[in-house]
């Protein structure tokens, strides 16, 4: 999910580098020390409903975006802007859209993918096999500029389809990032981007576009929604759902639960939930099992 401005890697804004007090924005006015940034995420964070804890790591990010709204609202310093959004309701708005973080990249944690790959995508097949369905439903929830989206949908195509002719993999993908959506539906990335993604995976899904790579348009029959979770979400059922680095990391407990519990809804029984390596399902949420052999990956236990 986030803010399409300023796209963020791993091992980047992510990494849990600690930052001084240094000023952290200076991009032509309205720098602001990190202490000062930080204090006033610490108020601001929750009454979005979001989790200071998740952003200490990247707060520098949303500080370097709170310094550019300053300037362009030309004021001088953030009790300026505290005013502003006393006196402006629909101003947390543009706050809140400066709050995301988009954490993505092709075979973002190859674990997950192999474990995809190899247990649970299978699992899911032979279970809509044996329902005569003719497709397996995804979702990818957070997608960011579609990264995760088009990895699964060549994950499917190329190693699990060929094992499961009868099915077809309906995958709708999800952001509330309206500017990253562009950028997933357009389908062009860097030649970095694609660096983790395996050489099978590279060379089948993708062909050269200007100095870019583009996904190949067998690949490209995904769905884009424009979706707040805190407020939309597709109808489903789900066979699968991608949800990682996002709710569970950035949002405060009574979100996560109630976002976490919409979500259970609209999975299948014995669909599968995978969640971002570091996080853990909120207390409260019942119905899930962990995936055997799979870490961060949960099955939805029928009622």
């Amino acid at each position: 999910m986030g803010e399409a401005t300023d796209s963020v890697q791993v091992g980047v804004a992510g990494d849990g580098r600690e930052f001084s007090s240094r000023p952290a924005a200076d991009d032509g006015g309205c720098a602001m020390r990190d202490t000062e940034c930080t204090a006033f995420l610490q108020w601001a964070l929750p009454q979005l409903g979001r989790s200071w804890p998740g952003y200490r790591k990247v707060r520098r990010l949303v500080c370097k975006r709170l310094a550019r709204r300053l300037r362009w609202l030309g004021l001088a310093d953030l009790e300026q802007y505290r005013r502003h959004l006393d006196a402006h309701a629909e101003e947390w708005k543009h706050f809140d859209c400066l709050c995301g973080i988009p954490i993505s990249r092709f075979y973002r944690d190859a674990a997950v993918f192999d474990a995809l790959e190899h247990l649970v995508l299978p699992t899911l097949a032979a279970t809509a096999t044996a329902q005569s369905r003719t497709t397996i439903d995804c979702w990818s929830a957070g997608c960011a500029s579609g990264e995760e989206s088009y990895t699964l949908a060549m994950l499917w195509a190329l190693r699990l389809q060929p094992r499961f002719p009868q099915l077809d993999a309906r995958i709708v993908a999800t952001d509330l990032d309206a500017r990253a959506l562009v950028r997933a539906r357009a389908g062009r990335y860097a030649p970095s981007s694609l660096k983790e993604l395996p050489q099978e995976l590279r060379v089948a899904g993708y062909e050269p576009a200007d100095g870019e790579w583009r996904v190949r348009d067998q690949f490209r029959q995904l769905e884009f929604l424009h979706q707040d979770l805190r407020e939309a979400m597709p109808a489903g059922p789900f066979d699968l759902v991608l949800c990682r680095n996002a709710v569970l990391t950035y949002y405060a407990p009574p979100v996560r639960l109630a976002i976490m519990h919409r979500i259970a809804a609209r999975m299948r029984p014995e669909g599968a939930l995978v969640v971002g390596s570091h996080e853990s399902l909120p207390d409260g949420l019942v119905g899930f099992t962990p995936w055997p052999g799979a870490r961060a990956i949960h099955r939805r236990v029928p009622d």
